[in-house]
């Protein structure tokens, strides 16, 4: 047997020794492919999805998980939140994650405890030990297991396998909530994160980008997109036009990153 196969069968070990479960569900490559085993695994009886959906979450991503969880044949519910009602959130403090992930994992939890499911799951892997992710010390409070850490499954572990499955989330690119764009210290407001959803959808669909991040230092934008990609975001024509969709959304300077997209950049700034 191969490692990852290893990997795999102790997953589903460690699923079947639960009696039912809530998965915290965003429709991304981890979130899936969990919901995808514990469906296998204990039946959709015994499974439920849960998305949170807030000002942080792009609507596409929000779309995207109701349809996967309808193809998975998973009953599936989308919880409402009003994070920047939590004046810890909407501070926009370095430690803002991990208020956020504790006011979103406590209200998936309510949730499936009243669905009789006493056990929440969410889809963090080994490489999200890395980097500064206070959200799993939220997690790991409130006791909300991760069964693909627990496991020892990587984020490349993860695509392989989901590509086995079948599942076509397998190469989405890696998601963050709408805030990561936002500088530390700089309070959320539902307007910045609209603006930073349409800049971005906008960058997708006129470009064909999967891999990017608009980082809002209003009233200037930082694009991030990969470094094979900067060049064509340069070429005249395509620059006078980002540009000019940019400015349409409230920005006066559009700045491109030449170091090219970076996963947390804005975390680089905690390091000084």
């Amino acid at each position: 047997m191969t490692e990852l196969a290893e990997k795999e069968t102790h997953l589903r070990r460690l699923v079947a020794g639960l009696a039912g479960v809530a998965v915290a569900y965003s429709g991304g490559v981890d979130s899936t492919f969990l919901l995808a085993v514990c469906r296998q695994v204990l039946g959709a009886e015994r499974v439920l999805a849960l998305t949170a959906h807030s000002v942080l979450v792009p609507e596409a991503e929000r779309r995207r998980a109701v349809e996967v969880a309808r193809r998975l044949g998973v009953r599936h519910k989308v919880v409402e939140i009003d994070v920047l009602a939590n004046p810890d959130i909407a501070a926009n403090r370095a430690d803002r994650c991990y208020h956020c992930k504790l006011d979103v994992f406590a209200q998936l939890h309510a949730v499936g405890q009243a669905e009789g499911l006493a056990v929440l799951v969410h889809g963090a892997n080994v490489d999200d030990q890395g980097d500064y992710r206070p959200g799993m010390e939220a997690a790991e409070a409130l006791g909300v297991r991760a069964p693909l850490l627990e496991a020892g499954l990587t984020k490349a572990d993860v695509r392989v396998l989901s590509r086995q499955m079948g599942l076509d989330t397998w190469d989405l690119p890696s998601m963050a909530c709408l805030a990561s764009r936002v500088p530390y210290d700089t309070p959320l407001t539902p307007e910045a994160l609209a603006r930073v959803d349409a800049a971005e959808s906008f960058l997708r669909e006129r470009l064909g980008l999967g891999q990017l991040r608009v980082r809002d230092h209003f009233p200037s934008a930082r694009i991030e997109v990969p470094e094979d990609r900067v060049e064509a975001l340069a070429r005249p024509g395509v620059r006078e036009e980002i540009v000019s969709h940019l400015e349409g959304l409230g920005y006066q300077y559009v700045t491109l990153d030449l170091r090219g997209f970076r996963s947390g950049s804005l975390n680089e700034a905690l390091g000084q």
